[in-house]
């Protein structure tokens, strides 16, 4: 199975900028990146992809199966994880970013020191089900010949034709899989942000 990591660092900018540009950015950007999500966000991952992979080389734009994937796969995250960080920084009350305000941080150390830690707690558990999401959507790619686990469980049950017991490995590979990643982040989680992260 191909893992595509989608949280490189210019990625999480991105979502950090993107999730602010959508709540308080110039009209254009708000609408822009509005756009972008709710396109993102009401159209099926599969067709994301093939629009990336079948659709763009009509444009000229032609894509190895692995970076078309990995492509589509960065941009479908980002979009539910804009989302993500706005609900996230819209709950962080408001009386908080004035009584930094009136001790004098500055806007940038406000963000960093009072308003994300908070965030980051209320949101952690929607993006560790949207990463677990991700991996679990990684299956898809195989219907653009990316070999991962779900490719290559075609390939082995078109040989064999015992389909039962290859999706069967498949289905528990990807329950372990998840299980295991979903305590790993919420470890980390924990590590990093403290108790009452779940």
């Amino acid at each position: 199975m191909v893992i595509l990591d989608s949280t490189p660092l210019g990625v999480t900018r991105v979502r950090r900028w993107g999730a602010r540009g959508r709540l308080s950015g110039p009209a254009l950007l708000r609408r822009a990146i509005g756009w972008y999500v709710e396109v993102m966000r009401n159209t099926p991952f599969l067709v994301q992809l093939f629009f990336i992979f079948f659709g763009l080389p009509s444009l000229g734009i032609r894509l190895d199966p692995i970076l078309a994937a990995m492509l589509a796969m960065t941009l479908n995250m980002a979009a539910y994880t804009i989302e993500i960080v706005g609900a996230g920084l819209d709950a962080v009350p408001h009386g908080q970013t004035e009584a930094a305000l009136a001790l004098g941080l500055r806007p940038r150390q406000l963000f960093i020191k009072i308003v994300l830690p908070q965030a980051l707690k209320i949101i952690y558990p929607a993006l560790t089900s949207q990463i677990v999401i991700m991996m679990l959507e990684s299956a898809v790619v195989s219907q653009i010949a990316v070999r991962e686990l779900t490719y290559e469980a075609d390939m082995l049950q078109a040989r064999t034709f015992r389909s039962f017991e290859t999706y069967f490995v498949v289905t528990l590979v990807y329950l372990l899989m998840s299980m295991a990643l979903r305590r790993l982040l919420v470890a980390g989680g924990r590590r990093a942000l403290g108790a009452g992260v779940s």
